[in-house]
């Protein structure tokens, strides 16, 4: 079963998304924080990772320069503009998702994320 990492410091994020990735057949983890993330074990294990930009403490754009595409990274927020959707996409995430997306949205962009990985 593929691990995919959820990092989002709202719980409820987490608990919608793990729902729905395990009726799709993913485990999910949840993540509060990118420093939580980072320093986890599920660091090494996951597939794939969906990164929420605006977080308090190590914001997303910092997590996502510290994996350096070592693995798919699916970033997604309610608030960002062209400019930060483009400087994701520059740094090495694989989609962009923006928030509220539906649960199509969201499995489509993990199966395109995890076919394109090598």
């Amino acid at each position: 079963m593929q691990v995919v990492c959820v990092i989002d410091d709202e719980t409820s994020v987490h608990k919608a998304i793990a729902n729905l990735l395990r009726s799709a057949g993913y485990q999910s983890v949840g993540f509060e924080s990118g420093e939580n993330f980072l320093a986890s074990p599920w660091r090494a294990r996951s597939a794939c990772v969906l990164l929420d930009l605006q977080m308090r403490g190590l914001q997303g754009l910092e997590v996502l320069r510290v994996l350096n595409g070592e693995r798919p990274v699916i970033c997604m927020s309610a608030h960002a503009n062209e400019q930060q959707i483009a400087e994701t996409l520059a740094l090495g995430a694989a989609q962009f998702l923006a928030k509220p997306f539906s649960a199509e949205q969201l499995l489509q962009a993990i199966a395109l994320s995890l076919a394109d990985r090598p």
